[in-house]
């Protein structure tokens, strides 16, 4: 994918960081999109469909976990990758954004190299259905119908919507039903080795695969990582 066609949503409140971020992204040839709502950023994305968006957490009136629970709603905006960009590292902001949707996050301030280098090695997992485990472009398995073209799930006739890491996630650990995948390997196969995440980033989304499609089939190896059994 060449960086002319990659479409970028920024939203945040700060005119400032708006106009940083934006600068060295169209240096870069991306096409970006700006906003400094919640609400706005939610109607500039159905309308433009951005392959990313980087979402603020703290703005006012409508903060970013809440425009990111909205925007997961939205069918169309399925594939779009939603990256938060914030100065918070508590745990719990970094669950709440996880719980949410968010497939990644990027920590402010931050340096014009390290966020180029940054939403590089994010979009590389743009087109991970297109990786070598990804051939079949619908997989049965136990209960589960997977459509990676659809970026859907469906379970006993209900379909269920799953964020781009979860479902990413799920492809993976499917693609070998048994095999215990190491925490190196999903970091590796799902988040990319050169992107860093925090320690409970896997965890976090295994849990909410289980919740949402309510599967007791992914099973955790103790210090090891994770399997799916059928």
């Amino acid at each position: 994918m060449e960086t002319e066609n990659i479409k970028i949503l920024l939203v945040d409140d700060e005119p400032d960081i708006l106009d940083f971020m934006g600068y060295n992204l169209r240096k870069e040839n991306y096409i970006v999109f700006t906003s400094t709502n919640g609400k706005e950023g939610i109607e500039i994305a159905i309308k433009e469909k951005p392959h990313l968006i980087i979402l603020d957490v703290m703005m006012p009136e409508m903060d970013g976990i809440e425009t990111c629970y909205k925007l997961k709603e939205i069918p169309e905006l399925s594939k779009t990758l939603i990256v938060f960009l914030t100065a918070r590292n508590e745990d719990y902001s970094l669950i709440a954004g996880y719980d949410a949707g968010a497939d990644d996050y990027i920590s402010k301030p931050v340096k014009p190299k390290v966020l180029l280098s940054k939403i590089k090695a994010i979009l590389k997992r743009y087109n991970f259905g297109d990786s070598e485990i990804n051939k079949e472009s619908v997989v049965n398995i136990a209960d589960l119908i997977i459509d990676k073209e659809k970026y859907v799930v469906i379970k006993n006739g209900e379909e269920f919507t799953l964020s781009k890491k979860e479902f990413d996630l799920l492809v993976l650990l499917t693609s070998k039903p048994d095999k215990v995948f190491t925490r190196d390997e999903i970091y590796e196969k799902v988040w990319g080795n050169d992107v860093i995440v925090g320690e409970r980033t896997i965890d976090v989304h295994i849990r909410r695969i289980r919740e949402k499609l309510d599967i007791s089939n992914i099973s955790t190896v103790k210090g090891v990582g994770y399997k799916f059994e059928i």
